[in-house]
């Protein structure tokens, strides 16, 4: 299996740490997790933006008008079978760095972990899992946990 991720840094403000994190490696491993298909290559985009730009997207999709941490555009369609040697784009991740290092400070753990959470809880999203109830967002924000702790990473304190 292979993952490639494409990397949009829109966040003048996040340090080059964020951008240098090895987010190939880490998708890879979150794939082999959830969806292990090892003879199957993927790709997505991963952008850290700013809560304005975040903003627009989530009143013109979800037509709620205010900041959001993480938003994620998913194009799996199963219906549309690929060529086998074609990659699956699975979709966008769209992540606010000025909410992750709010709710970062408010957590009281690293920016780079509350990125990277978001972005397994995007990943997450793209794969179709969702969080309509209190069972469900239990299950998701229980496999995020352990997708983590996978990479090395200890999960935020609130989960």
């Amino acid at each position: 299996m292979t993952v490639t991720v494409y990397l949009e840094l829109q966040d003048p403000s996040l340090s080059t740490e964020v951008a240098a994190l090895p987010w190939q490696a880490w998708f890879h491993t979150w794939m082999a997790m959830v969806e292990p298909n090892l003879g199957k290559a993927y790709e997505l985009t991963l952008r850290l933006t700013t809560d304005a730009e975040i903003q627009i997207l989530n009143r013109q999709y979800r037509d709620r008008d205010t900041p959001t941490d993480v938003l994620a555009f998913a194009t799996r369609d199963e219906t549309l079978p690929l060529p086998p040697e074609e990659p699956e784009y699975l979709g966008d991740i769209i992540i606010s760095g000025d909410t992750a290092r709010r709710q970062a400070t408010e957590g009281g753990h690293s920016l780079s972990t509350e990125i990277t959470w978001l972005a397994c809880h995007g990943l997450l999203h793209l794969l179709g899992w969702d969080h309509p109830d209190e069972t469900q967002l239990c299950q998701m924000l229980t496999q995020q946990a352990r997708c983590l702790e996978a990479v090395g990473l200890t999960p935020p304190a609130y989960f």
